[in-house]
C-alpha cells in the first residue's frame, strides 16, 4: 500500500456542519516565523536527531484498513474551533505514518492522547494506551476546514500529513498531487525531510500554519498564509538551513501520479479512456516563453532539466476536467487541480526539473516537478518566497494555447508512431516548426478543427516519428507566422522506447 493510498484517506470523512457563533480565535502564541527561524537554525548546529517514534497501544502493528479505522473523535481531536470559519483536527499516527508532529493550536500544545480518537470496534477491542507511551508519540500531521463550497459546512481545506508532504482543496475540487516542503535526491538515494512541528491559526478569513522542518541534511522554517477559494492559494516563506551543500535539492516540489493518458494509451488495457493526476508539466520561463510538456509512464526512470533563469512558474497541470475524459465516479480525476508555482522574488539561474518513473497502477506517485538552483545551497541560511495556486493556473496564456494532445502507433507503417497536437484558435495558415532529436519526422500538416472543443474548433498539428534504432527522441514543436514569430506555446515531448523494445 503506497502513501497516496493512506492520504487518500485522510479526505475521506465527510464535512463536518457548522454549528453556532464562534469568536475570532487570538493567536498570541503562535511564534512568528524569525522565532521559527531561529529555531531551525539552532537545531541545524547540532546532530540530527531522529524523528520517528516508538507506535505504541492501539496504533502500533496496524494496517492500511485498520488504520483507516481510527479517526479524529469530534469535539476531542476532529473539529476544533480555532475562529467562526476554521476548525482542525489531529491526525492519528500508525501504518506508515511513524515520524513524531507536535501540533500546536492558537499557540497551544495538544497533548497526544488515545481519547482524541474513535476507534472502529470491528479492528479494535478496548484500544487504550498508558500515559509513558503516550508521553512518547505524536501525531501523523494535522487537517484544517473551512466552509470551501457551502457557508454551513467544513470542507477540507488542507492536510500536512507525511514527511513535509501538503495538499490542499480549491472550491469544487478534489484532492490529486501533493507539494511537499523539500525535496533532496529525488530518483535517487532520497531523503524525506519531515515538518517535527506545525503551529496553525485562522488568519483573516483563512489559515496561518508554520513548520519545523528537520532532517538529516539540512533544517528549515516553513510559514504558510492559506486564502481558500477557486483557487486556493498559498503564501509560502522558507527558511533553509543546510548542515552540508544540497546537490539534490528540490525547492517547490509537487509530487503527482500519471499511468497512462491520451499519448501513449497501449500501457494500458484498463477500461477508463486515462488515469492521471496530471498530465503536463507547464512552465512559464524567464525569456517569456510557455512551455508545455506532456507527462510519460516510461519504461526507465527519466529525468529532464529545463535550464532557466529568473523563472516566472511551472506547475502539473490537469489538463482534461470532464467526466468522459476518465470514467471513473469513485477516483474523480476530471476534479482534481492543477498546482502552480509562482515564485516571488528574483529565484536566479537554474532549472525546472522533471522526474518520471515507471508505475504499473494508480496507486503510487511517479512524477515529481521541482526547480533547482545552478548552484547547491550550501551551510548557512537561505530564504526565499513563492506562491502555490491550487485549481487553475493563472500563468499567462499564449494566443494559441495547447489544449489536447495524442499519440500511438502509425495505421500503416508498424515501425512508425503518429502524433497530433491540438492548439486552441483558428490559424490553419500557422507554420509548424517542428524539431526532433533522434528520429526522423515526416508527413507535417496543420489543419483546422472546427468541431472540436464543443465547436470552439482548434488547429492540428499532425506528423508520423520513426525512432529507428533510437532509444529516446526529443521533439519540439511550435506554430509561428509568416515573419517567424511564435505564436503558440511550445509543445516538448520526450518519447522512450517501451519495456519491451517496442514503439
Amino acid at each position: 500500500m503506497g502513501r497516496r493510498d493512506l492520504l487518500a484517506s485522510v479526505g475521506a470523512a465527510a464535512g463536518l456542519a457548522m454549528a453556532g457563533t464562534w469568536p475570532r480565535a487570538a493567536a498570541a502564541g503562535m511564534p512568528d516565523h524569525a522565532a521559527l527561524a531561529a529555531e531551525a537554525e539552532r537545531l541545524s548546529r547540532a546532530p540530527h536527531r531522529p524523528t520517528a517514534m516508538p507506535l505504541r497501544g492501539p496504533f502500533a502493528g496496524l494496517d492500511y484498513d485498520s488504520h483507516r479505522a481510527i479517526r479524529p473523535r469530534p469535539g476531542r481531536g476532529a473539529a476544533i474551533a480555532l475562529s467562526e470559519t476554521l476548525r482542525a483536527d489531529l491526525l492519528p499516527p500508525g501504518f506508515l505514518l511513524d515520524d513524531r508532529v507536535e501540533v500546536h493550536l492558537d499557540g497551544a500544545r495538544q497533548p497526544f492522547a488515545a481519547e482524541l480518537f474513535e476507534f472502529d470496534a470491528r479492528y479494535f477491542d478496548n484500544p487504550t494506551l498508558r500515559p509513558e507511551d503516550a508521553a512518547a508519540m505524536g501525531f501523523a500531521g494535522l487537517r484544517l476546514r473551512a466552509p470551501l463550497n457551502r457557508p454551513d459546512v467544513f470542507d477540507d481545506l488542507v492536510v500536512f500529513q507525511g514527511a513535509s508532504y501538503f495538499r490542499a482543496l480549491a472550491r469544487g475540487g478534489a484532492y490529486g498531487l501533493s507539494a511537499r516542503g523539500l525535496a533532496l535526491g529525488v530518483g535517487g538515494a532520497e531523503e524525506f525531510p519531515v515538518f517535527t512541528a506545525l503551529h496553525a491559526a485562522a488568519e483573516g478569513d483563512g489559515a496561518r500554519v508554520r513548520a519545523l522542518m528537520e532532517s538529516p541534511s539540512v533544517t528549515g522554517a516553513l510559514s504558510f498564509l492559506v486564502r481558500p477559494g477557486a483557487p486556493t492559494v498559498m503564501e509560502v516563506d522558507a527558511s533553509l538551513f543546510p548542515r552540508v551543500p544540497l546537490e539534490g535539492v528540490g525547492i517547490a516540489p509537487l509530487t503527482s501520479m500519471y499511468w497512462f493518458g491520451s499519448m501513449r494509451r497501449g500501457i494500458s488495457d484498463d477500461y477508463r479512456p486515462a488515469v492521471h493526476d496530471s498530465d503536463a508539466l507547464v512552465i512559464l520561463n524567464g525569456a517569456g516563453e510557455r512551455v508545455w510538456r506532456p507527462l510519460a509512464n516510461p519504461a526507465r526512470v527519466q529525468v529532464s532539466a529545463f535550464a532557466d533563469d529568473g523563472p516566472r512558474g511551472f506547475g502539473l497541470v490537469q489538463s482534461r476536467t470532464d467526466f468522459d475524459d476518465f470514467d471513473d465516479p469513485e477516483a474523480a480525476y476530471h476534479r482534481r487541480p492543477s498546482v502552480w508555482v509562482e515564485p516571488l522574488g528574483d529565484w536566479g539561474p537554474g532549472a525546472v526539473v522533471l522526474v518520471e518513473i515507471p508505475t504499473r497502477d494508480e496507486f503510487m506517485d511517479n512524477i515529481v516537478a521541482f526547480w533547482r538552483p545552478a548552484t547547491p545551497p550550501g551551510p548557512g541560511r537561505h530564504d526565499l518566497r513563492y506562491r502555490l495556486h491550487w485549481g487553475d493556473i493563472p500563468a499567462p496564456r499564449t494566443e494559441m494555447p495547447v489544449v489536447a494532445g495524442a499519440g500511438g502507433r502509425h495505421i500503416l507503417d508498424p515501425e512508425a508512431l503518429t502524433f497530433t497536437v491540438d492548439f486552441a484558435g483558428h490559424a490553419p495558415d500557422a507554420i509548424a516548426d517542428l524539431r526532433v532529436d533522434g528520429a526522423e519526422a515526416r508527413g507535417v500538416a496543420v489543419f483546422a478543427v472546427p468541431e472540436a472543443r464543443g465547436g470552439a474548433g482548434t488547429t492540428r498539428v499532425s506528423f508520423h516519428l520513426t525512432p529507428g534504432a533510437s532509444d529516446v527522441a526529443e521533439v519540439r514543436l511550435v506554430l509561428r507566422d509568416g515573419d517567424g514569430r511564435a505564436r503558440s506555446d511550445t509543445w516538448l515531448y520526450r518519447w522512450t522506447r517501451a519495456a519491451d523494445g517496442g514503439l
